[in-house]
C-alpha cells in the first residue's frame, strides 16, 4: 500500500475536525515546508536506533546503570515516545503500556491505576525518587504534573518497599524531569507548545469545548555550572456531555494552570538542585436547572506546592551520596454555588457546606554508596516521612510518621553474577511495622546475550490517613473511614529471562519473558452494607494474590522502532472459600484470568523530517463473580467488565530547525463505554451498570518551538 504524504494525512485529519482559522493556518505551514528540511532529532536516528537498548535508568539503582545491567526489570518510556502521544497528562503516555489499567471518576477528577493486578496504593507515584501526596488510594497526581517537564517514566514492577517503603507492594512509577542542559557551555533555550484537540465531536477553537494546551518554558545554564529554569502550561477540558441532559455533563469540564521553577549547580563532583512545582486546578460540576430557573453548582477547586531539594556528591572514589528533601502542601476545596441563570448572578449555596481538606507531607531521604571492591560495594541509608491531614471531612488533625533505615549490599562473586540483599527497619507512629522488610534479588548472564533475574521481597503498607478518618455523608452517600484498619503485607516473587543480540549495530532486538506471584495479607479495600448500598467503609481483606507472565519484545532497525508485547494477567477470586458461594454448588477456579496485547512503533522518514507513530493496546475483558438473593435464595452469578481496544496515531513533521507540527487521532476505534454485568456497587459511587472510559474519537494539531542557543 503507498505510503500518504504528509500533506494528505494532515487533510484527512482536518476534514474530520471543526473548521478553525488557527488550525488551517498551521496546515498552510505544513504545506508551505514539506520541501525536505531535516531536524537535528531525524538526523541521529540510526543513533537512537542503535542506543535503545541501552538506556540508562536510575530507579532502584545505586547509580546510573543501563537496562542491560539493572538489577531489577525496568521499563523505560523514553522522550520521543512521550512527545509522540501528544498527550496533555500523564494518563494519556500510560494508558496503552502492557499491564497498567485506569479507572477513573470523571466527577472529582481521581484516577486509579493498576499495575501487576493490583491497584490502589499499592502502586507508588515518584517524581525524581520522591513521593507524591495523594488524598487517598485513587490519583490526583496523576493528572497534576506537567507533561512538558517529564524527559523520561521508568516502571518498575514488583515490591520496592525495601528501597521506597510504604505503598511501593505492587512496583513503582517513577518520573524523571528534564535537567540541566549541556555541561561546560554558555546555553539558553526556549520551548513553546500548542495543541487543539476535539472532545468526540466537540470543538471551538482556543477555548471552550474541546482540549486547549498551551505551554512555554525557558531554560538557561553557565558554563560554571550554574542553570536556571521556568515554565508554565495551560490545560483547559471543556468537558463532554455524554448521556447527560440539560447543564449536567458526564465529564467534567476542568482548567489547570501549572507552574514550575528550579535552580541547580554542577561541578565536577558534585550536583544541586531545587524546584517548585505548582498546580491550581478547578472541575466545574454543573448542577440540574430547577423550575426557578437556578442550579445548585460544584467547583472542586485544588492547589497543590511541590518543593524539593536534590543532591549527588561523589565524597571519593569509593563514596557516594544521594539526598532528596521535599514538602508538599495539597489543599482541595469542595466550592458550592447556586446559579441564577435569568440573572447570570452565581452566590454560595446557604445549604451546603464549603469543604476544604488539606493533606501536607514532609519527606527526607539520604542514601550512601561504598564501594569497598569491585566484587562487594554496600548502601546505607535513612528516610523520613510525615503525613498530616485536616478538614471538615477529616475526623481531628492526624499525623502519620514513618521512620526507617535501610541497607543494602551487591556482591558479585564472579563476573557474571549479581547478588543484592536488602534490609528495611521501620517504625511508624500508629501501627507495629515488622521489625524488618527483606528482598533478595538476583542476577545471572547465562550467556553474552543471555540473562536471568529473580527477585523475593516482602511489602509493607500502612493504611493513609484518608483510609483512617475520612467522612463523607450527603443524600447519596455515606462514606466513613475505618480508623481500625491493620497493615497491608504482601509475600512477592518475580522472575524474568531475557536476550539481546548485542553483537549487531544495524538490527537491535530484545525480548523477555517473565512472570510474578504476589501474596497479599490485610488488604484494604471498599465494602458496603448489604442493606443500604450507599453506605461504605473500609475494610481489611484476609487473603489476596496475583499472578501472571509478560511476554515484551524490542526492535530498533533503522528508522523502525517497535515494541510488541503481550501478558495474562490472574487475580484472585475473593468468593473463592466463601461458605454462602460453596452453598450453590459451584466449583470456583482460584484465579480470574484477563489478556492484554500491546504495541508500540515508530517510523521515521528522515529526508522528509517526518516520524510516524501508532500505540495500540488490547485490554481484555475482567471477569468475576458476585453473590445475589434471588427470590429468598443466595446466587452465584458470573459477571464481566467488556474488554476493549485503545489505538492513537500521531504524525510530526519538523519546519526547519525550530519548529515541529503534530498531527493525529487518539481513540481511533471509538471507545466510550464498557459492558459491564455487575450488579454490585462500591465505594461511594456504583460499580453497576455500563462504564464510561472516554468520549470516544477525538482528532488533535499541535505545534511545538524549540530554540536553544550553544556559545
Amino acid at each position: 500500500m503507498p505510503v500518504l504524504t504528509y500533506t494528505r494525512i494532515c487533510a484527512l485529519i482536518y476534514k474530520r475536525m471543526s473548521k478553525s482559522p488557527f488550525l488551517f493556518f498551521l496546515l498552510v505551514i505544513v504545506a508551505n515546508n514539506i520541501s525536505g528540511q531535516v531536524s537535528e532529532r531525524n538526523a541521529e536516528a540510526d543513533s537512537i536506533a542503535a542506543k535503545l537498548l541501552d538506556e540508562v535508568v536510575v530507579t532502584g539503582q545505586f547509580k546510573q546503570q543501563s537496562l542491560r545491567n539493572s538489577l531489577y526489570k525496568v521499563r523505560v518510556i523514553n522522550k520521543e515516545r512521550i512527545l509522540m502521544r501528544a498527550a496533555t497528562d500523564l494518563i494519556g503516555v500510560l494508558n496503552t503500556e502492557l499491564g497498567v489499567r485506569f479507572g477513573t471518576d470523571y466527577t472529582l477528577g481521581e484516577t486509579d491505576i493498576q499495575l501487576m493486578g493490583m491497584s490502589g496504593q499499592n502502586v507508588k507515584i515518584l517524581l525524581d525518587g520522591v513521593p507524591l501526596v495523594d488524598r487517598g488510594s485513587a490519583r490526583q497526581s496523576l493528572s497534576q504534573v506537567d507533561i512538558n517537564n517529564i524527559e523520561r517514566i521508568e516502571m518498575v514492577e514488583g515490591p520496592m518497599s525495601v528501597i521506597y517503603g510504604t505503598d511501593a507492594l505492587a512496583g513503582v512509577v517513577n518520573l524523571i524531569t528534564k535537567k540541566n542542559l549541556a555541561k561546560g557551555k554558555n546555553t539558553i533555550q526556549v520551548t513553546a507548545r500548542v495543541q487543539e484537540e476535539t472532545v468526540a465531536n466537540d470543538y471551538k477553537p482556543l477555548n471552550g469545548s474541546g482540549i486547549h494546551n498551551e505551554s512555554v518554558g525557558l531554560s538557561w545554564q553557565h558554563k560554571n555550572g550554574w542553570s536556571l529554569g521556568a515554565n508554565l502550561t495551560r490545560n483547559d477540558f471543556g468537558g463532554w456531555q455524554g448521556n447527560a441532559v440539560g447543564r449536567e455533563q458526564e465529564w467534567k469540564p476542568k482548567i489547570q494552570y501549572l507552574a514550575s521553577g528550579n535552580i541547580g549547580y554542577r561541578k565536577k563532583d558534585l550536583d544541586v538542585w531545587y524546584r517548585l512545582d505548582y498546580v491550581d486546578e478547578e472541575i466545574i460540576t454543573k448542577g440540574k436547572l430547577e423550575s426557578d430557573n437556578k442550579a445548585a453548582d460544584t467547583r472542586y477547586v485544588t492547589s497543590r506546592a511541590t518543593h524539593t531539594a536534590q543532591a549527588d556528591w561523589r565524597i571519593s572514589d569509593k563514596w557516594f551520596l544521594n539526598s532528596a528533601l521535599s514538602y508538599q502542601g495539597y489543599e482541595r476545596r469542595s466550592r458550592n454555588t447556586i446559579m441564577d441563570l435569568a440573572s447570570g448572578q452565581e452566590y454560595l449555596n446557604p445549604s451546603a457546606t464549603q469543604d476544604v481538606s488539606v493533606f501536607n507531607m514532609f519527606f527526607f531521604r539520604s542514601a550512601a554508596q561504598y564501594i569497598l571492591s569491585e566484587k562487594l560495594s554496600f548502601q546505607p541509608g535513612v528516610e523520613i516521612k510525615s503525613d498530616q491531614s485536616s478538614g471538615q471531612r477529616i475526623h481531628g488533625e492526624p499525623v502519620i510518621n514513618d521512620y526507617a533505615l535501610f541497607l543494602s549490599a551487591e556482591a558479585k562473586p564472579w563476573e557474571k553474577l549479581n547478588i543484592r540483599p536488602g534490609l528495611r527497619f521501620s517504625k511508624n507512629s500508629i501501627y507495629d511495622a515488622p521489625p524488618v522488610i527483606p528482598s533478595l534479588n538476583i542476577k545471572y548472564e547465562l550467556a553474552a546475550d543471555w540473562i536471568v533475574r529473580a527477585s523475593y521481597a516482602k511489602g509493607f503498607r500502612a493504611p493513609a490517613l484518608r483510609e483512617l478518618y475520612f467522612t463523607f455523608h450527603d443524600a447519596s452517600h455515606d462514606i466513613e473511614g475505618n480508623p481500625n484498619l491493620k497493615a497491608e503485607h504482601s509475600n512477592s516473587f518475580n522472575a524474568s529471562l531475557s536476550w539481546q543480540n548485542r553483537k549487531q549495530d544495524a538490527v537491535r532486538f530484545s525480548s523477555s519473558v517473565s512472570g510474578f506471584y504476589n501474596v497479599f495479607e490485610n488488604m484494604i479495600s471498599y465494602a458496603t452494607d448489604p442493606s443500604n448500598p450507599s453506605w461504605s467503609t473500609l475494610v481489611n481483606i484476609d487473603r489476596y494474590k496475583t499472578t501472571g507472565a509478560l511476554f515484551e519484545n524490542s526492535l530498533a532497525w533503522k528508522k523502525l522502532q517497535m515494541t510488541v508485547g503481550l501478558s495474562y494477567t490472574g487475580r484472585y477470586n475473593r468468593l473463592k472459600g466463601d461458605t454462602v458461594a460453596e452453598k450453590t454448588g459451584n466449583d470456583l477456579s482460584t484465579f480470574l484470568w484477563s489478556p492484554e496485547v500491546n504495541s508500540n512503533i515508530l517510523y521515521r522518514f528522515t529526508k522528509a523530517g517526518l516520524t510516524l507513530g501508532l500505540a495500540y493496546k488490547y485490554t481484555g475483558k475482567v471477569p468475576g463473580y458476585e453473590l445475589a438473593t434471588v427470590n429468598g435464595e443466595d446466587v452465584l452469578r458470573r459477571t464481566k467488565l467488556e474488554g476493549f481496544q485503545l489505538a492513537d496515531f500521531t504524525a510530526a513533521k519538523t519546519i526547519g530547525k525550530l519548529l515541529s507540527l503534530s498531527g493525529g487521532v487518539k481513540n481511533i476505534f471509538n471507545v466510550t463505554r464498557l459492558q459491564n454485568t455487575s450488579e454490585s456497587s462500591g465505594g461511594g459511587h456504583s460499580a453497576s451498570g455500563p462504564v464510561l472510559k472516554s468520549y470516544g474519537r477525538s482528532y488533535f494539531l499541535g505545534l511545538q518551538f524549540n530554540w536553544q542557543h550553544n556559545r
